[in-house]
């Protein structure tokens, strides 16, 4: 079954919000090796804190040990990429096993969460050497050189190495949908992602959906996939394919699309509105579960396809399209037993919710425990409102902030991300979501949010959802509200994100230290890629 829509969320609420920090770092260092301390966020009762080692000498360094005193009212919380132990406020962190030698003129990054304010620590040595002390105020937080930050050990087994990075342009992830189904109907293809321009902004591709059924992955459709043939007009490289080839379909498409953009990954994405009932089953023996995704992630067929996993689950502990029961750890431990599958050298990503409320789908599961096997989390920041209240009140479906008159508390993104960065998960390992499409009403007659409706607004493939391409011509917007855009066209309302809007919202994630944005879906853009272009131009 395939669907074009996302994700409809439920509840009410409350969010809790922080003040953007300004970064400050605090250098300590004798002889040739230096940490340090950067203020990478602070919100007051907590703080997120990045050390850098740094090696100036002329040989690697094989080990280091960082002992340094935290001023009273300031504790660690939870750390990572390094072994922190500490008695009262002294504290030490020595390299993990995994780490490497820091070679000559290079540098290591770990980093840890802390309650209370930041505050420089005191007494700082490292490999036993005293630290020389001193302030150093710089403008922004030195970028970790190794893999993004992750929380607290999970109860799961670590990875034995850290999860992989591939830096982006400007640090910052720029990855995007791609619907199986979009072949058909939308006759978007892999092609098109080359000559809208889209490749060469995008860091990630995310390819959706496998299948979840039994608790299993499994292809979501063979002949999309793998067995589609594609004439040298359709081909991304202009070389039709032949009736005896091994591999055809988009499988084969994404792999002439990486040959020409070497930078681009490619994640498998299993689940989804639709297929994520198969999750709970898995979460009964998520070891098998594992095994079943890497087999059919790394087919000999297609395995240089394929950079990694992203888990879909709509939604642990909680309802979606179906209901799970499964307990507030299930998501973890599907989680850890992928990692451990697919082991370090493999992403593994998850879409989640954007359920900001209190006592929501963010609180129905433990993400902040799963985050550490996750090279990096996409709370769904859209489909917040739509014409599934059929008498509205209209809404935006994609709103950045809160707004008065806003249907249900806790429902913007700003509460999402505030509330997972509350909970311990690293801000850079964030990213922020957007909708390529509108959300609709018909029958309404007020311009502004808030009016009655008869109905969901006509759509191309499902009533009350329309892609930006077509809204930016058939219903221009008419007005703006909480970091978004609306539109009233007759007795239709629409909300969605233009390349405007998308330039505020990328400036928020910016600011919030966000490590970039993800969207739905590549085939929801103009044929020049305005929106992504936004994202891509947005985030710098």
């Amino acid at each position: 079954m395939k669907r074009s829509f996302r994700r409809a969320l439920w509840a009410g609420a409350v969010v809790a919000v922080t003040a953007a920090a300004v970064p400050m770092t605090s250098a300590f260092g004798a002889g040739s090796v230096t940490a340090t301390f950067a203020k990478a966020q602070d919100w007051g009762t907590g703080h997120e804190a990045r050390v850098t080692v740094a090696n100036d000498s002329a040989a690697s360094i094989s080990n280091w040990r960082i002992e340094f005193d935290l001023p009273a009212g300031t504790t660690i919380s939870s750390s990572w990429d390094a072994d922190v132990t500490s008695s009262g406020n002294h504290y030490v962190a020595v390299k993990k096993s995994w780490g490497g030698p820091i070679a000559p003129g290079a540098s290591f990054s770990w980093g840890y969460n802390g309650v209370g304010a930041y505050k420089a620590p005191l007494n700082c040595t490292i490999n036993g050497a005293p630290c020389a002390g001193g302030v150093t105020p710089t403008t922004s937080a030195p970028p970790p050189t190794t893999t993004p930050p992750t929380t607290a050990p999970p109860t799961t087994p670590p990875p034995t190495t850290p999860p992989p990075t591939t830096p982006p342009p400007g640090g910052k992830k720029v990855v995007g949908y791609f619907a199986e189904w979009g072949v058909y109907g939308r006759n978007y293809h892999v092609k098109n992602i080359h000559t809208s321009g889209s490749a060469a902004k995008l860091t990630h591709i995310l390819y959706a959906f496998g299948n979840t059924a039994g608790g299993r992955c499994s292809i979501g459709d063979s002949y999309a996939d793998y067995d589609k043939a594609y004439t040298a007009a359709d081909s991304v490289d202009g070389v039709a394919d032949t009736w005896d080839q091994p591999l055809r379909g988009s499988f084969n498409q994404l792999r002439k699309l990486k040959k020409m953009y070497p930078h681009l990954k490619v994640i498998y994405s299993v689940g989804g509105w639709t297929w994520s009932g198969g999750f709970t089953q898995a979460a009964q023996n998520p070891t098998a579960f594992a095994e079943s995704c890497y087999n059919m992630v790394e087919d000999p067929r297609w395995a240089d396809v394929f950079d990694g996993i992203d888990v879909d689950w709509e939604y642990p502990n909680a309802c979606g399209l179906t209901c799970d029961t499964s307990g507030p750890n299930a998501f973890k431990n599907v989680v850890g037993a992928l990692r451990t599958r697919f082991g370090s050298s493999a992403l593994v990503t998850a879409a989640i919710t954007a359920d900001g409320s209190d006592g929501g789908k963010i609180d129905a599961t433990d993400y902040a425990g799963a985050a550490a096997n996750l090279n990096w989390i996409m709370p769904m920041t859209y489909d917040f409102f739509g014409a599934w209240a059929a008498q509205g009140p209209t809404a935006p479906h994609s709103p950045l902030t809160s707004y008065p008159g806003i249907p249900q508390q806790g429902f913007w993104s700003d509460a999402a991300i505030q509330k997972l960065k509350s909970k311990g998960i690293p801000s850079d390992k964030l990213l922020l979501g957007i909708g390529f499409y509108g959300r609709g009403w018909t029958g309404v007659t007020q311009a502004t949010p808030g009016g009655t409706a008869t109905g969901a607004a006509p759509g191309t493939y499902e009533a009350g959802i329309e892609d930006y391409k077509v809204l930016k011509n058939t219903c221009p917007t008419t007005g703006t509200v909480a970091g978004t855009a609306y539109a009233k066209c007759g007795s239709n309302w629409w909300s969605y994100d233009t390349p405007s809007t998308i330039g505020g919202k990328m400036t928020y994630a910016k600011n919030q230290g966000l490590g970039g944005a993800f969207f739905w879906e590549l085939s929801g853009d103009t044929s020049n890629g305005e929106l992504i272009g936004a994202i891509k131009g947005g985030l710098g």
